[in-house]
């Protein structure tokens, strides 16, 4: 079998070694708070995109989407070429194209550039946002520093839809709404440079694998199918036909995806790595929380801007406490936590949190105050989610052989954004409809009434999301395994932590079953 090693790992005990790690735990941080918080900077940015460049209502949503559908159908690819063509490269070049994308979005004069420019963002993203998870994968083997890395990156992970949010609301209010696309190449630039002197190339001993094309194009296809179905559900209707058409259609390829893995040669997502019970419920964890937390970022914002009649940075600068206390739990649960209780109680245990914060935001009406109401809810909703995000992250991919790196952490990646695609859809049809219910049976329709129906529309959504944080404690706690059983973050194998194994062994073992 083909073997990666590190050109560094015969000095893992050396302080400049371990230095050099934290300061590549940096770079590969700032990278994917790029990516993440770029899925949500825009949004406060619309508005003013849309008055400037004159592209209608019915239009507007596909700077979104374009972004999303390339990031989530081409996310798996990202992830591979990263094995294949080594992490350095591929995260130099996913930076590079990245910022390039940006700085085209900045500069659009009409809709079809902006459009191209964000669906060539989500392309770099696709290769990016794995590659620096996989970095990390690969670079932190020690378990206590690799619980520490995990922690911050997983806090990063979940805070960077919040912090695009102030981004956004700072850039559009105190300068343009193309900066919220320059900027990008300011964070690029840096990237760039960390990585050059900080980021280890891989060398690889023994034949270069070949990509599996078919795969590629079946996985590919199958994403591209169901984040598009979910996107016109959203703005179509469920009973649309190109949403039946767009999700079956996925159905089907993603069906015929799995089959043809189980027989190819160069398999691009090997079944073992799914199959094994902790990284699937890592990875259906990371689904769900994904699809509920978006009732926090899209609701809580509706309610904060026309409810409250909050400014965009106000409604950013809201955010902050929960981002506060997204980073403490990400901290305890990786260092403290994890290590002594495992991921089957701590990611329950997150779920429930989250859920409690979901049910004490259905309370809110026109009369409730940020500080009374809505902080106390975003504070318990950022423990929630720093509990679940890092330990669900490190367990996925705890374990992997090196060679597969990059297309495990990218279904990290997938897993988050299939579960925001179907979060997003469903919340806001179901909030749709619960608005035009009450609008209904409470007429005639004034002012008051129509704030109220808004009011009644985030409730539901809310109460939704609470379900879906239920049903991942669920989960999580009926397919983690127990401490001791199998590869688990609380008792990691040996190899790990033996700084003196052969450079093919920095990765845990495949588990037997």
């Amino acid at each position: 079998m083909t073997q990666i090693t590190s050109s560094s790992s015969g000095a893992v005990g050396s302080e400049k070694v371990s230095s050099r790690r934290w300061l590549t735990l940096v770079v590969v941080g700032l990278a994917q708070l790029m990516v993440v918080l770029d899925s949500t900077v825009v949004n406060i940015a619309l508005p003013a995109a849309q008055a400037d460049l004159g592209f209608s209502d019915g239009d507007r949503q596909w700077v979104v989407t374009a972004y999303s559908l390339a990031f989530g159908s081409l996310l798996l690819l990202g992830g591979r070429l990263s094995d294949l063509i080594g992490r350095k490269r591929t995260f130099i070049i996913g930076l590079i194209g990245f910022s390039v994308a940006s700085a085209l979005g900045g500069a659009a004069d009409g809709f079809g550039t902006l459009v191209a420019a964000r669906a060539l963002q989500g392309a770099f993203g696709a290769m990016l946002a794995p590659t620096a998870l996989a970095v990390l994968t690969t670079t932190f083997t020690i378990p206590k520093e690799r619980a520490r890395a995990f922690g911050i990156f997983g806090a990063i992970a979940g805070a960077g839809g919040a912090v695009g949010l102030l981004l956004g609301g700072f850039l559009t209010e105190r300068f343009d709404w193309r900066w919220n696309l320059y900027i990008n190449v300011f964070i690029a630039i840096i990237g760039v440079i960390g990585a050059a002197i900080y980021v280890t190339e891989s060398k690889r001993t023994g034949p270069r694998p070949k990509l599996d094309i078919p795969g590629t194009v079946l996985i590919s296809g199958g994403l591209f199918g169901l984040v598009y179905g979910f996107a016109n559900a959203e703005t179509e209707g469920w009973d649309a036909p190109l949403t039946w058409g767009m999700l079956a259609g996925a159905a089907v390829l993603l069906v015929a995806f799995v089959l043809w893995q189980r027989r190819a040669t160069h398999p691009l997502l090997p079944l073992k790595i799914v199959l094994d019970r902790n990284r699937g419920a890592a990875y259906s964890s990371v689904l769900i929380a994904g699809a509920g937390m978006f009732g926090i970022f899209l609701f809580v914002t509706y309610y904060l801007q026309t409810s409250l009649g909050f400014s965009p940075i106000q409604t950013g600068l809201s955010f902050l406490p929960m981002i506060a206390m997204l980073v403490l739990a990400a901290q305890l649960g990786t260092n403290i936590f994890v290590p002594r209780f495992g991921p089957k109680i701590l990611v329950p245990a997150g779920m429930i949190i989250a859920m409690v914060a979901m049910i004490m935001l259905t309370r809110l009406d026109l009369d409730s105050t940020y500080a009374a109401n809505v902080l106390p809810a975003l504070m318990i909703m950022g423990f929630g989610m720093g509990t679940i995000m890092p330990a669900s992250m490190q367990t996925a991919t705890l374990g992997v052989d090196r060679e597969f790196a990059g297309v495990a952490s990218a279904l990290v990646n997938t897993s988050q954004q299939v579960g925001g695609s179907i979060g997003v859809a469903l919340l806001n049809t179901l909030a749709a409809t619960a608005a035009t219910d009450y609008l209904a049976s409470n007429a005639p329709v004034t002012a008051t009434v129509a704030a109220n129906a808004a009011i009644a529309s985030y409730a539901t959504a809310y109460w939704w999301s609470a379900g879906f944080f239920a049903l991942g404690a669920i989960v999580a706690a009926l397919l983690f395994r127990r401490r001791g059983q199998g590869l688990s973050l609380a008792h990691p194998a040996a190899p790990a932590a033996q700084a003196g194994a052969s450079d093919s062994a920095d990765a845990v073992p495949m588990p037997v079953h």
